[in-house]
């Protein structure tokens, strides 16, 4: 039976309805809200027979509900095929748990939070779920991967290994936000995260996103035509800078102490929290030091790994996620995983790394110069910048065709190709020569710009970008994005405290992008484009400076004349870590 259900589970039922019985528990929260739970226990269970326990805690919903079953058990089917009982809860004021729901619930020690519900949750569970070892692990991903932290955060003794998969972490950095700037791409969703069941979902722009949101002008009209009810968005539209409301939400500082195994694992093409994974990670390592920390990196999309029955996710599904948990859950946690591991993105293969950024890395600047050259050289010039005019009315689109936004979120525009963007007037493009061996960027990078407006407010937005030679006989020309990311000027020296550019001042503008592991290959060339819109990705600068960018006026909207420096008093350039 065993090795027939792991041939059909993909595509039946039937192997988790044969092997497990399904329970439907209320479990009583320390403030007396209960919260409901499925448990599927294997059928072969017993005094002599225990299993740990594996639980998913999610704000989206644990069906299906009643008698019926979903297709796999737990992370993926060969974690199904070594057998636990998995439990799945809705959190606290969702479907059918009670409660009031709170986006990303604050932790505050000895209060109620979703570290709390999930200490009660493990302790509930351990005490009354029959024939369990009393170890338990945890796992989610996006906003279930925020709950997985929660519940290492938590402390509670039983829990031994938890996995946060591309985790929530901080919203302002990612999801909803990009240093400062809009996610206006996640417009379709914000109907997900109010009440306990969500109302229908917007999709009145779907068939052509970038010009349905640019016709609907500034973000107010946004609000007014759609979102005037919506909490989220209100509190949103409340606090546009970096205040108590994001801070409070924001989970890293908080990762300390953490006793139980930690599986991080995302994707480098995640457009919702690539942040999230690396800040996470780099957290538990600093704060942390006896933490015991394993980073997974691989070549997907958000929630791309857990996609059934891939041959090239079996290298993490069947080789890293189900031994990681088998070992922490059902053995003596050794494991042959190194720190990290990471796929590089250029050279398409996996690397193993002892710690990450990794520690034999050096630091290297690629300067932007006046002849659109990108060089480790300081320029010589004394006084030289390139310039564009940024208009508001004609943003940058965020991809060169299709749609921006798929099924309500991002996706593509990750990783596509940019050369429809060298075309463009409101965009400059730096590039090197072409390469006679290869450069591997591992680790992170920052974009040190300076630059000058004739407003006074602005976007920088930086892309990393691999060009493939002509005589490549598959992917000629071809020059998708390895990194890119987008910078709110008023931002510069506080997210908290934003100020306004100084028309005409040079002024200096540095920011991070997110961690790569890219290999440019012998005959590319490493190019970086600079534009000042993103759209429909991100929400446009009025670049006339407001108070509030989500109450700005249509007439706040100018167009601006941006200067990107590029001499050797005010450089502008990638700083970048090499690995060998």
């Amino acid at each position: 039976m065993r090795l027939f259900c792991l041939a059909i589970l993909l595509v039946s039922t039937a192997c988790a309805r044969g092997e497990y019985t399904k329970v439907e528990y209320r479990v009583p929260m320390r403030d007396g809200v209960k919260l409901y739970t499925l448990v599927y226990i294997p059928k072969d269970a017993s005094d002599a027979n225990r299993y740990p326990i594996l639980i998913k805690r999610t704000m989206f919903s644990v069906a299906p509900y009643g008698d019926a079953y979903p297709k796999v058990l737990g992370p993926n089917a060969y974690v199904m095929r070594d057998k636990y009982i998995f439990a799945y809860q809705d959190i606290r004021g969702r479907y059918m748990s009670e409660g009031t729901f709170v986006v990303m619930r604050p932790y505050v020690a000895d209060s109620i939070s979703e570290a709390s519900d999930a200490y009660d949750t493990i302790a509930w569970l351990v005490a009354h779920v029959p024939h369990n070892t009393g170890r338990v692990g945890a796992w989610g991903t996006s906003y279930a991967g925020f709950l997985a932290s929660m519940a290492a955060l938590s402390h509670h003794p039983a829990l031994v290994v938890a996995s946060p998969q591309a985790p929530a972490t901080d919203s302002y950095f990612e999801d909803f936000h990009h240093n400062g700037a809009l996610t206006q791409g996640y417009f379709y969703g914000y109907p997900y995260f109010v009440g306990a069941r969500p109302g229908p979902i917007v999709t009145d722009g779907t068939e052509n996103d970038y010009a349905f949101q640019l016709t609907l002008g500034p973000l107010q009209h946004t609000t007014g035509k759609y979102y005037k009810d919506n909490a989220f968005w209100q509190d949103i539209i409340a606090h546009p800078n970096y205040d108590a409301y994001w801070q409070s939400r924001a989970v890293p500082p908080d990762l300390t102490g953490i006793h139980s195994a930690m599986l991080i694992a995302g994707g480098w093409f995640d457009a919702e929290n690539l942040y999230g994974t690396f800040a996470t990670y780099k957290a538990l390592v600093r704060q942390d030091t006896a933490a015991k920390v394993t980073l997974v990196m691989g070549p997907w999309r958000h929630n791309g790994w857990e996609v059934p029955d891939v041959d090239s996710l079996k290298e993490f599904q069947r080789d890293v996620e189900a031994p990681y948990f088998r070992s922490y859950l059902k053995g003596d946690g050794a494991t042959d995983l190194p720190a990290a591991l990471l796929f590089d993105t250029g050279r398409k293969q996996w690397r193993r790394f002892t710690s990450w950024p990794a520690s034999d890395a050096t630091t290297r600047r690629y300067y932007f110069h006046a002849d659109s050259s990108l060089s480790p050289v300081v320029p010589a010039e004394r006084r030289a910048s390139l310039s564009y005019v940024s208009d508001p009315a004609h943003p940058v689109p965020s991809r060169c065709k299709g749609q921006t936004i798929e099924d309500g979120t991002l996706n593509h525009y990750m990783s596509d190709d940019q050369r429809c963007y060298r075309s463009r007037p409101d965009v400059v493009t730096f590039e090197t020569a072409p390469l006679t061996a290869d450069v591997t960027l591992g680790g992170e990078i920052w974009a040190r710009l300076n630059v000058s407006t004739t407003g006074t407010d602005a976007d920088y937005v930086v892309k990393l970008i691999d060009v493939y030679p002509q005589t490549d006989s598959v992917n000629a020309g071809f020059a998708p994005l390895v990194r890119g990311e987008i910078m709110r000027a008023r931002f510069r020296q506080s997210f908290a405290e934003p100020q306004p550019m100084r028309p005409d001042a040079i002024t200096p503008v540095a920011f991070r992008l997110q961690d790569v592991l890219h290999t440019f290959r012998p005959g590319h060339r490493i190019m970086v484009q600079v534009q000042s819109s993103w759209f429909p990705a991100f929400d446009r600068n009025p670049q006339r400076y407001v108070p509030n960018i989500y109450k700005a006026d249509s007439s706040d909207f100018i167009k601006a004349t941006e200067h990107i420096w590029v001499d050797g008093v005010e450089p502008s350039y990638l700083e970048v870590q090499v690995v060998p």
